[in-house]
């Protein structure tokens, strides 16, 4: 599961399981590679009690550099 924000035509938000996975999707959808985007990870992954319940997704915002 995932969500995909484009907060304009250079800069995305995603949340996905993990950061990592966040930032693949982001540079897929942006058709950018890692050098050439800023990223900020908004939130880690939290897996909550027991890993079961409160999971929250990480999310990440990918910027293109100009």
């Amino acid at each position: 599961m995932y969500k995909i924000n484009m907060i304009n035509k250079d800069e995305i938000e995603v949340e996905a399981k993990t950061a990592q996975e966040a930032i693949k999707l982001a540079l897929s959808n942006l058709n950018v590679k890692k050098s050439e985007v800023e990223i900020s990870v908004l939130r880690e992954e939290n897996k909550g009690l027991f890993n079961m319940q409160g999971t929250k997704l990480a999310k990440v915002r990918i910027k293109k550099i100009r």
